[in-house]
C-alpha cells in the first residue's frame, strides 16, 4: 500500500484524526485545531477532573504552556546565580503576565515558572536580555530548561550521596541531570554512589551524553539496553567471585502516549484515541516490573508518565502490586512536595475500547478483542480497592498550576518477589560484532512462583571503543603525577583512556564503584559513556608534561592538586576571561602583584587559576606561557564565570533584533547606491530612475527565529522532557 492509501486508510480509522487547517501557499498552516470529540468522552467517563472544573481543564490544555527552568543546585555558583536572574533578568520583566513564580514545591527557590511561552521569550526584544541568559546558562549546565512537573519525579525519589541509582528511560535526560545534582548534594565531599542512565535507543543515548556532559560527575554510566529485558549489573566481590547490583533508587519514567503534553505536542490533538494507552500497558508494565526486580529491598522506585490515562497509570500498578503479593507497596509521596497541587489516584477506571465502547469487567470483552483489551486493563474489584492504596498516586492536571499532565507513584519494596530467585546465574555469549544476554533464574524451592523466561537481548548499535583502565606500571602516569603535584591519595587505576593503540588523546577519571563495574561488565553490556575528562593530550612545546587540565576535571583535580594552582583577584579573573583572542593573552604583569609573583614561580603548562571572594568559589584552567596566560574554557562557560564576577557581557550578547535591523538598513542603503548608479540620463536636467520595484532582492532570513511547524511523529510514543531548544 502507497503512502496516500496508507494516509487514507489511517484517516477512515480514526475518526478523532481533525485537520490542522487550512494551508495558505505563502504562509504555511493555520492554528491547529485544539478540539478531540473522543478525548472529551473517554475523560469525563475516566472521572480523572471533578465536573466543576473540567472547562477550566479544556481551558488550560489549549493554551501554550509556560516557560520553566530550574538551577542546577549541586553548585556553588548555583545562588549567585538565582540573585542575578532575580536582580536583573526578572527585573526587565515589567508586564503583570510576565510575572515570575517560583516553585515552592521545589527545595531553596531554585525551580522558576513564567507566564510567558518559550515563543514569546524567543520572539520579543523586550525579553533578548533573558533569552541569552537562558540559553547561554543552559549551555554551561547551570540552568535546566526543563518542563514544570518533568522536575517531579527526581524529587519523590529522594537521591542520597550513598545511593545506586537506575534511569531506566533516561534520554533526553533532564530528570537524570537532577538525579547527577542530587548524588552531589554534599559539595565537600565526592559521593560513595552512583547512577546509571540507560536508554533504549541507541540515538538518543548519544544525546543523553552530552546533556549530562554539561553536569560532569565521575559517578555515572550511561548504557544502552532495552528497559524491558535490562540484564543485571555485576559486581566484584572481596573473595574474587561476582554478585548481583541491587539499586537503591529506580526511575522507571516509561514511554507513553503523552496526552499530557497536548499543550506543547499539538499533533497529539489530532492522532489522539482510546487505543493508545491499553496499546503501550504491557510495555510499561514489563519495564517497572524490570525496576522492581533489579530494586533491593527497602529500596524505592518512581513509576511515572506524561499522560493522564489510567490504562498507562494506576492498571500498571495496580498489576504489579497483584503479581508482587505484598512485596510492595505505594508510599504516600505528598508531603514531599509541599504546596504542589495534584488529585488522588483512581481506584476506579473504564475500560474502553477504540470506538468508545466500555466494558465493566474482563467477560464482557468480545474474544476478538480479549488481546487488545486484557484482563490487566481493569481496575480491582470494589471491594479489594482499599488494599492497594491506589489513591497514593499523584496526577497533576494542566489547570491546577497551568502545568502539563502528569502521573507520579512510589512504590517501596519491602520483600523479595514472589518469582526472584535467591541466586542468578549469568549466561553470556560473545561473538566479535555482537553478545547476547540472558539470566537463568533458579529458586531455591520446587513450588516457588517463577518469573516468565526473559528473552535473550541482542545488544546492538555501535561498537564501542574499549575502556583501558591504568594498571599499576603505566607509563603515563609518573610525568603527570609530578608536574600537578598529585598526591598518593589518588588513585591510578581510576583513570582510564578510550585507545588501545598510538598517543591516548584524553584521559578520563571515574569513581571507584564506576570503574568495578565497568570493568566487570564491559563485555556484557553496551556501555556508552562513563568518566569525566581529566587531562587532554597538548603539542605545546616547552613543558614537562605531555597533558593538560581539561575543564570539565578541573573540580575533581582540586581534591589532589598541589602543584600549578594560582590564587588570583576577582578583576584578575574578569581580565583573563573577557580576553578571548588566542593571539594576545593577557601579560604576566597586568595581573595583580600576588599573582603575577605566583605565575613567575611556575613553569610553562596548564595551571588552575582560582578566585575566592564574597563566598564564590571560581576555577578556570588557563596555559601559562613564558609572558602570559590565557583561559582554557568553552564560550559559556566563559560568559557564566563573568557573569558571577560582575563583568559587562555586552560584547557576547546578541540581539538578534538590532541585528535584522541593520541587515535591512544595510539593504536599504544598497539598494539606493545601486538605484543612483543606474539612473538614465534623458537630456541635461532630466534622469529617469530604473523602476526598481520590478528588480526581486534577496532579505537575509534569521534561521535562529524561524520556526519548525513540522507536527510531532505521535506514532512513535512519546516522553515529556522533550529535548530544551
Amino acid at each position: 500500500m502507497g503512502r496516500m492509501g496508507r494516509k487514507n486508510k489511517r484517516e477512515k480509522k480514526d475518526g478523532a484524526a481533525l485537520s490542522w487547517g487550512t494551508k495558505n501557499k505563502n504562509e504555511g498552516y493555520d492554528v491547529v485545531v485544539k478540539e478531540n470529540s473522543a478525548f472529551e468522552m473517554y475523560y469525563k467517563a475516566q472521572k480523572i477532573v471533578p465536573d466543576d472544573q473540567w472547562e477550566s481543564f479544556m481551558y488550560h490544555l489549549k493554551e501554550p504552556l509556560p516557560a520553566s527552568f530550574r538551577i542546577s543546585g549541586h553548585r556553588n555558583q548555583g545562588k549567585a546565580i538565582l540573585k542575578i536572574m532575580e536582580g536583573e533578568y526578572f527585573k526587565a520583566l515589567t508586564e503583570e503576565q510576565a510575572k515570575p513564580e517560583c516553585l515552592t514545591w521545589y527545595p531553596e527557590n531554585l525551580a522558576w515558572q513564567l507566564s510567558l511561552t518559550r515563543k514569546d521569550i524567543r520572539k520579543s526584544e523586550a525579553n533578548v536580555k533573558l533569552h541569552n541568559f537562558l540559553v547561554s546558562e543552559t549551555e554551561a549546565g547551570n540552568i535546566s530548561r526543563q518542563e514544570t512537573v518533568s522536575m517531579i519525579p527526581p524529587l519523590v525519589l529522594d537521591v542520597q550521596p550513598h545511593h545506586k541509582v537506575l534511569d531506566m528511560c533516561a534520554a533526553p535526560g533532564s530528570k537524570t541531570s537532577q538525579l547527577v545534582e542530587m548524588l552531589h548534594c554534599d559539595e565537600g565531599k565526592a559521593p560513595e554512589g552512583l547512577v546509571i542512565a540507560n536508554d533504549s535507543n541507541n540515538k538518543r543515548c548519544y544525546l543523553l551524553t552530552h546533556q549530562l556532559k554539561r553536569l560532569p560527575s565521575p559517578n555515572l554510566i550511561i548504557t544502552n539496553h532495552d528497559a524491558s529485558l535490562m540484564p543485571n549489573f555485576h559486581i566484584p566481590t572481596p573473595g574474587g567471585g561476582k554478585d548481583v547490583l541491587k539499586f537503591d533508587r529506580i526511575l522507571c519514567d516509561v514511554p507513553c502516549s503523552g496526552d499530557g503534553t497536548l499543550r506543547k505536542n499539538l499533533d497529539v490533538w489530532m492522532k489522539w484515541n482510546s487505543a493508545n494507552g491499553s496499546s503501550l500497558h504491557g510495555l510499561q508494565y514489563r519495564i517497572a516490573r524490570r525496576g522492581a526486580e533489579m530494586l533491593s529491598v527497602g529500596g524505592k522506585m518512581v513509576y511515572s508518565t506524561c499522560s493522564l490515562n489510567p490504562m498507562e497509570n494506576e492498571a500498571v500498578i495496580h498489576r504489579l502490586l497483584v503479581e508482587a503479593k505484598g512485596s510492595l507497596e505505594l508510599e504516600e509521596v505528598s508531603g514531599k512536595l509541599p504546596g504542589l497541587k495534584y488529585v488522588p489516584g483512581l481506584s476506579h477506571w473504564v475500560v474502553m475500547s477504540r470506538v468508545l465502547t466500555a466494558y465493566a469487567t474482563p467477560e464482557e470483552v468480545p474474544e476478538a478483542m480479549k488481546h487488545i483489551l486484557r484482563g490487566s486493563l481493569f481496575p480491582p474489584k470494589p471491594e479489594d480497592a482499599d488494599k492497594f492504596h491506589l489513591e497514593r498516586c499523584l496526577r497533576i492536571l494542566p489547570h491546577q498550576q497551568n502545568t502539563g499532565g502528569f502521573f507520579v507513584s512510589a512504590l517501596k519494596k519491602v520483600a523479595p518477589l514472589p518469582w526472584e530467585a535467591q541466586e542468578r546465574k549469568p549466561i553470556v555469549a560473545a561473538t566479535n560484532s555482537t553478545a547476547v544476554v540472558s539470566t537463568e533464574v533458579e529458586s531455591t524451592k520446587d513450588n516457588a512462583p517463577r518469573s516468565p523466561a526473559r528473552k535473550r537481548q541482542k545488544i546492538r548499535g555501535f561498537k564501542e571503543d574499549p575502556y583501558l583502565f591504568f594498571g599499576e606500571d603505566e607509563e603515563l602516569w609518573p610525568p603527570i603525577k609530578e608536574f600537578y603535584g598529585l598526591s598518593d591519595t589518588m588513585d591510578p587505576k581510576l583513570l582510564l583512556t578510550r585507545c588501545k593503540e598510538g598517543k591516548k588523546k584524553n584521559i578520563y577519571y571515574t569513581s571507584p564503584m564506576v570503574r568495578d563495574l565497568t570493568r566487570t561488565n564491559e563485555d556484557r553490556l553496551t556501555i556508552i559513556n562513563t568518566g569525566i575528562k581529566m587531562f587532554a593530550r597538548s603539542e605545546n612545546k616547552g613543558t614537562d608534561c605531555g597533558y593538560r587540565i581539561a575543564q570539565e576535571g578541573a573540580l575533581a583535580m582540586m581534591e589532589f592538586m598541589k602543584k600549578r594552582r594560582v590564587v588570583i583577584t576577582r578583576d584578575d579573573m574578569t581580565m583573563l576571561l573577557l580576553n578571548d583572542d588566542m593571539n594576545t593573552p593577557p601579560e604576566i604583569h597586568s595581573f595583580s602583584s600576588g599573582a603575577a609573583k605566583q605565575l613567575h614561580e611556575i613553569d610553562t603548562g596548564s595551571t588552575l587559576m582560582e578566585c575566592y571572594e564574597d563566598g564564590l568559589h571560581i576555577v578556570v584552567v588557563a596555559w601559562k606561557g613564558k609572558t602570559s596566560v590565557r583561559a582554557y574554557v568553552a564560550k559559556c562557560d566563559r560568559i557564566h564565570y563573568l557573569r558571577l564576577c560582575g563583568a559587562d557581557l555586552s560584547k557576547f550578547e546578541v540581539n538578534k533584533f538590532a541585528e535584522k535591523e541593520r541587515s535591512a538598513q544595510n539593504d536599504l542603503e544598497e539598494k539606493d547606491e545601486n538605484q543612483g548608479q543606474e539612473d538614465v540620463s534623458i537630456d541635461e536636467g532630466h534622469k529617469v530612475p530604473v523602476d526598481m520595484d520590478n528588480v526581486e532582492k534577496e532579505i537575509p532570513v534569521d534561521i535562529d527565529n524561524a520556526e519548525n511547524q513540522a507536527p510531532v511523529n505521535m506514532d512513535v510514543v512519546v516522553k515529556e522532557d522533550a529535548v530544551a531548544e
